[in-house]
């Protein structure tokens, strides 16, 4: 009977303190339907990572459905700008011979998402990081290795961001 009286407690408890699942979208204004994601500026010597990021972002507006991209600044209710500050590789792990057998690429971003019309900041991150690891191999194999890391980096940091986004933190 404790443990009946206990449960129920805590679920009233739950339910009567506004409790809910973070990722719903309830921080954006439901009028927001349309964003336009902003080329990223990209202070790195990575040729390729703005368009890896700016596509990232745009593929996580458009595949969980709250949002449509729009063609344009002039048609867009909110922008997502992005600016590559720092890309930094290190060894993760090494073989026997002291050479890298893995590493580890670190990004950091400067993030936000702003309603077109008045400016106003919605959500925003200075200094938002993500990382990724890639296997060293031969020379060839590790540039795909290196390019497939930083794309993958691009998309699960752009997704890690929409859910804050969503959730408000």
């Amino acid at each position: 009977m404790k443990g009946l009286c206990f449960f129920l407690g805590t679920a009233l408890l739950l339910v009567g303190c506004g409790y809910h699942f973070a990722g719903r979208g309830d921080n954006i204004d439901p009028a927001i339907k349309t964003i336009f994601v902003e080329t990223f500026d990209n202070r790195t010597s990575e040729a390729q990572a703005a368009n890896y990021f700016q596509n990232a972002f745009a593929s996580q507006f458009v595949q969980r459905g709250r949002f449509r991209l729009a063609a344009n600044l002039q048609e867009a209710d909110a922008i997502c700008r992005g600016t590559i500050l720092a890309l930094h590789t290190g060894s993760l792990s090494y073989q026997a011979s002291n050479l890298a057998a893995e590493e580890r690429m670190t990004v950091t971003l400067s993030i936000a998402l702003e309603e077109s019309k008045s400016g106003k900041v919605l959500w925003a991150s200075q200094n938002f990081v993500g990382t990724s690891e890639y296997a060293v191999a031969a020379v060839g194999a590790t540039e795909a290795n290196r390019r497939n890391a930083l794309i993958k980096l691009a998309d699960d940091t752009a997704e890690r961001a929409y859910r804050l986004m969503m959730s408000g933190f």
